[in-house]
This record gives structure tokens, sequence and C-alpha cells, in this order.
């Protein structure tokens, strides 16, 4: 039995297919964590949603802000960008069951050192803090006043985190740091527009999981979301967005040994910023 860490799909099935016939994956006895945006820009994202619905009992998939986005554009509160592949989904004849399945996919996952999250987390969050964080998050996504969140959910701020913090405020800064964070402003303040390497940032912004007196750095915290940081390694951090979407690889980890595998993509495309990116 072996758990593989996947970095985000991206609707790109056909690697995803293939990735998995390298590992040689086996759902009676393997499992396999997903660090988020299964959906969009791919060429069969209602293919990898049916894929994983099916597998449920051997997998475990965060939610990013593309699969959020879905969530939001199915409800009719954001229009589709014009590079956005939801359509497949939004007519699908099991749209309300994929839908339901994908919004009550957890925030954060954690097993003993290993917590998955999709983007990132707030220096002031203890990892145990982070899954309390995301679970109140999960119960209002998968309780009846989701769709209130998901009208709200747009915008950046607040951009500091505070314990006081209350309601739709709340609830938009632990999903924005969850599924949207690559930089801290010198001032600990999140910071959404740029997603360029670390060393191309500008002086004044801090990868989060550099920051200082980060509370997390007790656990190995796994994460997608940041194509152009690539595979990246070390002892309390990995990332396993390689950009399969965007002409690069999609990434598998073993747990048990800290091997990866990787598959090149099927099409290459061209990044382009969504709403919610």
């Amino acid at each position: 039995m072996s758990t593989y860490v996947i970095g985000d799909v991206q609707g790109c099935l056909g690697a995803l297919h293939e990735l998995l016939e390298t590992i040689a994956f086996d759902p009676a006895c393997d499992r396999l964590w997903l660090t988020g945006d299964l959906v969009n820009r791919g060429e069969d994202s209602i293919g990898t949603l049916r894929w994983c619905m099916a597998h449920d009992a051997s997998i475990v998939a965060v939610l990013g802000n593309h699969d959020l986005h879905l969530l939001a554009v199915a409800e009719g509160f954001v229009p589709a960008h014009k590079k956005d592949t939801l359509d497949e989904i939004l007519d699908a004849p099991d749209r309300t069951e994929v839908l339901d399945w994908l919004r009550r996919r957890p925030m954060v996952h954690r097993e003993g050192r290993d917590l998955m999250v999709h983007a990132g987390l707030l220096p002031q969050w203890t990892a145990d803090q982070a899954v309390a964080l995301g679970r109140e998050l999960e119960a209002v996504l998968r309780g009846p006043g989701y769709r209130e969140f998901l009208r709200e959910m747009y915008g950046n701020e607040p951009r500091h985190w505070d314990d006081k913090l209350k309601g739709q405020d709340r609830l938009r800064l632990i999903a924005n740091a969850m599924t949207r964070l690559r930089f801290l402003h010198s001032d600990g303040g999140m910071e959404f527009l740029h997603k360029c390497p670390p060393a191309a940032a500008p002086a004044d912004l801090t990868p989060w999981y550099d920051a200082a007196e980060r509370q997390s750095r007790a656990v190995r915290v796994f994460f997608g979301h940041w194509s152009t940081l690539g595979l990246f390694e070390r002892a309390d951090v990995i990332a396993l967005d390689t950009g399969c979407l965007w002409g690069g690889q999609l990434s598998a980890m073993r747990l048990d040994d800290g091997q990866v595998f990787q598959v090149p993509c099927h099409a290459r495309r061209e990044p382009q910023l969504t709403p919610h990116g």
C-alpha cells in the first residue's frame, strides 16, 4: 500500500491516466492525495471529476481556486472567463451530482506530520489551527448557506489575519490563503498579483513558506497552485504543480520514500489569468 501526492490536474485526464499507469496505481490498496484545481483549462474536466467520484474511497482532493471558481460560475454569481473550459461540466446530465461532490471536498488534509493544501498557509497559523479554519469553511460549503459564501467569495480583502474576523470577511480570507496565496508583503499582508518564481519577485515580497516565525513548520506542507515554482522540495514544504497544463509535467510524490514520478502534458497551452487566479 502506497500513498501518492499528485499536483494540479486541471482537467488533464489523459496525463492523469498516464501517471497512474506509471505508478501502477491500485485503488484497492493505494491512496491518492490531489492538491486541488481538479478542473479547468485541460481537455476533460468532467471526465476528471467523474474519475475522482468513481474512486472516492481511494482519494483525498482539497479544493483549489479553479474548483471554487467553477462552483461560483455554476451558481451564476460570476461569468466564466473566456479561457475557461467549464461548459462540459455545466451542461453535463450529472451536473448536480458532480458539483455536490466537489463542494464537499476538504480545504486542508492532514495525516500525522503531512499536511496538504492547495496554495498556502498564513504564518500565524499552526497546523492545528489551519485544519480548524479549513473545517469552518468546509462546514459552510457543505451547508445550506454555501451560495451566500460563493456570492461574496471574490475580492482580495482582508489581506491580514485577525482572530477577531467574522462572517464573510473571515471566510474570504481563509479561502484566499488556502487557494490563492503565493507571496506575502513585507507587512505580512497577502499579495495576489505576482505569479512568478520567487527569484523574479519584487524585493518586498516573500514566499509564504519563508515567512519569519511561520507557525506551521512542524508539519510537511504539500501544495500546488504555483506552476512557475515547479517541483520544489525541502524538509518542511513540497510543491508539486509542475505546469502540466502549460506544457510541463504532471507530478506525483510517493510518501513512503519521497520518490517523484512525472509524465509530460498531452497538449501545450499558454497560461492565462483567471478571475480568481
